[in-house]
Formats: C-alpha cells, structure tokens, sequence
C-alpha cells in the first residue's frame, strides 16, 4: 500500500504531463471539471479542480468526510495510482480490468485519456 504522500506525489507527475502539453492542446481537449480520486485503500479522497492550467487546488480528506458531488470521480487503490503516474501501468488495460474505475461523462472519458 502506497502512502499519502505517495499518491500526492503521483497526483503533480500527472499534472507534469499535462502541463508539458502545448497550451493549445490543453485549451483543445481540457473543459474545467472538478475531480475526485477515491483510494479505498487508505480510506482518502484527494479534490481537485482539472483546468487548462493543469490540476490544481489539489486537497486530500478522509473518505467519509461529506462533500459536494464532482464531475469525474476516479477510484483507484494506491498502489495503482502511484503505477499509472509512473507509467508502469497501462491506463486503458486498467480501466478494462477494472483496476481504475472512472465515473464521468463518455466526452469527459475520452478528453481525460488524452492527459492520463
């Protein structure tokens, strides 16, 4: 199990790559939306905002802590959190396995896939 730190850490290596995307990709295929990443295993939910300007006003709070709904909800155990920032997983074959689920819009599914 990944620790917190880890996945933050894993959270600003996928912001890296979205921000090495040229600004008119971004501006292309990224519609602001709030996100949240559910890791059951550590009982933690980290919120963000995704933005042309990468992912930010990134938070983490225990899973049972009420908050408002966001529009991509992404739940993710740690370890493979930590694996597909790193790219040593592959993100299509670990929605397909259902190692990562994502719940969000087909459009927002798609544009998302693109930065990941």
């Amino acid at each position: 199990m990944s620790s917190i730190d880890a996945c933050l850490a894993g959270i600003a290596k996928v912001n890296e790559r979205i921000l090495e995307q040229p600004e008119q990709e971004r501006r292309k295929h990224i519609r602001e939306r709030s996100v949240r990443v559910r890791v059951p295993d550590l009982d933690t939910v980290f919120d963000m905002r995704l933005t042309q300007d990468g992912l930010v006003d990134v938070t983490h709070r225990p899973d049972d802590t009420a908050a408002p709904r966001a529009q991509v909800v992404v739940t993710v155990d740690s370890d493979d959190l930590v694996d597909l920032a790193e790219e040593r997983m592959d993100y299509a074959r670990a929605l397909f396995t259902r190692r990562v689920r994502v719940d969000a819009s087909v459009s927002d599914l798609l544009r998302m896939r693109k930065f990941i």
